[in-house]
């Protein structure tokens, strides 16, 4: 089976693709020959997910997907969460975005996080969700070179590693998008 995964970030096509493993091909928007940016203009990750899900849907008539993540830091109110991407402004960088964060935290010993995944699948018109999360804490400075995001900063529980000091193997152990992807390949598995 084919889907469409409604994103223009290929780091998130590769760590999904990666995820969900064989079973099932991903196609990215820019693979799909669409050429269009999404707005996330809601305030949850599952509302922002439907949005990019069904403007596919409506686009193309295909099956397809999209996820919203967001890192979510108690303390912070659970900021910067579905702003995450752009934290520190619609034009901001990964760095920019990790640099307010840290910035944010810098008086405080409670650094508990999480990244929270949302996921939402169009299939046959029908809407379906799944929802990843992994919980961890976050470090005073950045701490590695791979993953992309919050990925230098955050350390999931029962881990020594942040994300950007694992590889896509180690980061499946943990992630949140890796939980949602497992919850929608065991959900398509059905349909067979």
């Amino acid at each position: 089976m084919t889907l469409i995964f409604a994103t223009n970030n290929p780091h998130k096509v590769e760590e999904m693709q990666t995820a969900i493993g064989h079973s099932f091909h991903l196609i990215s928007l820019r693979e799909a020959n669409i050429d269009i940016d999404i707005p996330e203009p809601h305030d949850t990750l599952q509302a922002n997910a439907t949005e990019k899900s069904k403007t596919i849907n409506q686009l193309t008539g295909l099956n397809c997907f999209s996820e919203d993540t967001g890192l979510e830091v108690p303390i912070l109110g659970g900021e910067p969460g579905v702003r995450s991407a752009r934290y520190a402004g619609d034009k901001a960088t990964a760095a920019d975005n990790v640099s307010k964060l840290l910035h944010a935290l810098s008086a405080e010993t409670r650094r508990e996080a999480q990244f929270r995944t949302v996921i939402s699948l169009i299939l046959d018109g029908e809407e379906h969700f799944f929802e990843g999360v992994c919980k961890g804490r976050i470090t005073e400075e950045p701490i590695g070179e791979n993953g992309f995001g919050y990925d230098p900063v955050f350390v999931p529980d029962g881990s020594p590693k942040t994300f950007a000091e694992m590889n896509a193997e180690e980061k499946n152990q943990y992630s949140h998008r890796k939980k949602a992807a497992d919850q929608l390949v065991r959900f398509l598995q059905t349909l067979h």
